[in-house]
């Protein structure tokens, strides 16, 4: 729960700082935070190479999905949330657990609060477009 409690603290937080950035394009921050966010798994893997190799790949696919998220906002909203996916799914894996304990509960509670953000965000756009 503590996990919990405090990955929703460090997504709002994340949010706070890059919603007071000025003279920063927001889109761009919010998929430089979720690439870093992938690469750490890369970070916490390296001393087993099938992990790492896993790991790699995946943090190269959320580069991608940021990448595009930059332009389009629904891909960086569900890059956050199939991170959050990743986060729940990687025991599945059954690989030597080298991720700090609770990892995946922090990290998935970053990945949604700052998913719902941005939903959040795209949904005020949305509105105010059609109205």
């Amino acid at each position: 729960m503590t996990a919990t409690i405090i990955g929703i603290l460090v997504g709002l937080a994340a949010v706070i700082f890059i919603a007071s950035l000025r003279g920063f394009e927001k889109m761009t921050m919010y998929g430089l935070t979720l690439t870093g966010i992938a690469f750490l798994y890369v970070g916490y893997t390296w001393s087993d190479p099938l992990s790492l190799g896993i790991n790699i790949f995946q943090a190269l696919f959320f580069v991608f999905l940021s990448y595009y998220g930059i332009r389009k906002p629904s891909i960086m909203i569900a890059g956050y949330f199939l991170h959050g996916l990743w986060d729940l799914g990687y025991d599945f894996l059954q690989l030597p657990s080298l991720r700090p304990p609770h990892y995946d509960l922090f990290c998935l509670a970053v990945d949604v609060t700052m998913g719902l953000w941005l939903g959040i965000l795209q949904w005020r756009v949305y509105n105010r477009s059609i109205q």
